[in-house]
């Protein structure tokens, strides 16, 4: 599967821990992911970091997982780690869960 760029269509599983709680990162997060066109959610996990679902092209989730690495201004990012799988095609947009 590719888009209209060419590029390939993957999905990205990110685990983002720091201070990502409590700090408006969701929101971050879904503001960026939506600009860039992206669909998946975001959500808190209970060991305090966040998980980030995303599907698009490889090139624009690469450059959201730039984006989750940086956070806002209000958290404090520690590590952002990804995985890649085959797009399941579930999400109609990007939402906080």
């Amino acid at each position: 599967m590719t888009s209209e760029a060419g590029s390939q269509v993957r999905r990205m599983t990110a685990r983002v821990a720091g201070e990502v709680q409590g700090v408006g990162y969701r929101v971050y997060a879904r503001h960026r992911a939506q600009g860039l066109g992206l669909h998946g959610y975001v959500q808190n996990l209970p060991d305090g970091a966040v998980l980030v679902v995303a599907e698009g092209p490889r090139d624009l989730l690469e450059h959201l997982l730039a984006l989750l690495r940086q956070g806002p201004i209000t958290a404090r990012v520690s590590e952002a780690r990804a995985e890649w799988s085959d797009p399941t095609g579930e999400f109609s947009r990007f939402s906080v869960r």
